[in-house]
C-alpha cells in the first residue's frame, strides 16, 4: 500500500473539551454568531486558538448556523401586447445619446467620442 502503519493508525492525543465547553457556553450567549465571531471573542478572552480548529469543534458541536435562503421577488408575467400598426412601441438608444455630445473648447466646436 505504500503508507507507513504508524500512520495508518494514528490515534490523536489532542483534548478539544475545554474549547468545547467554552463555544458552546459563547454560543449560547450569542445564539446568532458564527464560528468566525466566536473566534474573535475568544480571541479577546485571552486564549489564542486557532481558528481551523474553532470551526472544527463548532462543527462536531453541532452548532453551526442555518443559511438565510435569498429572497426573490415573484412577479406575474403579463403577455406581450401585439402591436398592429407602425409607431405603436418606442424605445430610446441611452449609449448613442450619451456618446453624441459636443464639447467646445476656447471657442472652437469639436464633436465628442463617437462622432
Amino acid at each position: 500500500m505504500g503508507m507507513a502503519v504508524s500512520s495508518y493508525r494514528y490515534q490523536t492525543t489532542r483534548c478539544d473539551e475545554e474549547l468545547r465547553t467554552r463555544l458552546v457556553e459563547l454560543a449560547r450567549e450569542k445564539p446568532r454568531f458564527g464560528y468566525r465571531r466566536l473566534h474573535v471573542l475568544l480571541f479577546r478572552a485571552g486564549e489564542a486558538v486557532n481558528h481551523k480548529r474553532v470551526h472544527r469543534v463548532y462543527r462536531e458541536a453541532g452548532l453551526s448556523l442555518r443559511r438565510k435562503k435569498r429572497k426573490h421577488c415573484v412577479r406575474a408575467g403579463k403577455p406581450l401586447q401585439e402591436r398592429t400598426a407602425a409607431n405603436q412601441e418606442w424605445a430610446l438608444d441611452f449609449v448613442h445619446d450619451a456618446s453624441c455630445r459636443v464639447v467646445v473648447f476656447s471657442g472652437e466646436r469639436k464633436l465628442g467620442a463617437g462622432q
